[in-house]
């Protein structure tokens, strides 16, 4: 079973071909989710977190407040790298225990980790292929502000925060171009997809 990374930076539609590489048959591993969930229920996690950043994390439930997580972490280079540090060999783990019970499955040829981060956590040196699909700064800012949720600034804010696409284009096994329409993506992503089967 190959193991795929498919990254993307925020807007370039990584998403819709993860959305496409399972509905074709991959297992999807969405390292998002999972680091949420490390954040959310694992306590060791939370204690690592709550001691790097302190206090101001915490909502008045006293759990961690994702969104007061997110401004701190999403504020500067040093501290994103904090949080990472913390967060990815939790995410780590799982990326070998889901394989290792996904290939026991025997029921998918592609493994792919679905995950904003993969060349700067490091994750590229772990997998088969990494394919990185990059937009258009321009449309990229149109569709995270069509979609809501982020402001202008926190968007750019977090574009700074990731390598430049021309980096991640250059060490890319395989690259999509998003700037066109829904069914073009889709054509893109069928023939990396194919490649790979």
């Amino acid at each position: 079973m190959l193991k795929i990374g498919l990254t993307g930076g925020i807007g370039t539609g990584k998403s819709s071909v993860s959305a496409l590489f399972k509905e074709w048959g991959a297992y999807i591993f969405d390292a998002d989710v999972v680091a949420k969930d490390i954040i959310n229920n694992n306590d060791t996690a939370q204690a690592e977190l709550i001691a790097e950043f302190g206090t101001d994390v915490l909502g008045t439930d006293n759990k961690i407040d994702k969104k007061k997580l997110a401004r701190i972490s999403f504020s500067d280079e040093d501290h994103q790298l904090r949080l990472n540090i913390i967060i990815h060999p939790y995410v780590f783990n799982e990326i070998d225990s889901t394989f290792d019970k996904v290939l026991a499955d025997g029921n998918h040829e592609v493994f792919v980790v679905d995950a904003a981060l993969i060349y700067e956590s490091g994750a590229d040196t772990h997998l088969d292929y990494v394919i990185v699909v990059t937009s258009h700064l321009k449309i990229r800012t149109e569709r995270v502000m069509t979609r809501g949720g982020l402001t202008l600034d926190e968007f750019l804010q977090r574009v700074e925060l990731q390598w430049p696409d021309e980096d991640k284009v250059h060490m890319a096994d395989f690259v999509i171009h998003n700037n066109s329409t829904e069914e073009h993506l889709a054509a893109e992503a069928k023939k990396i997809y194919n490649r790979l089967g």
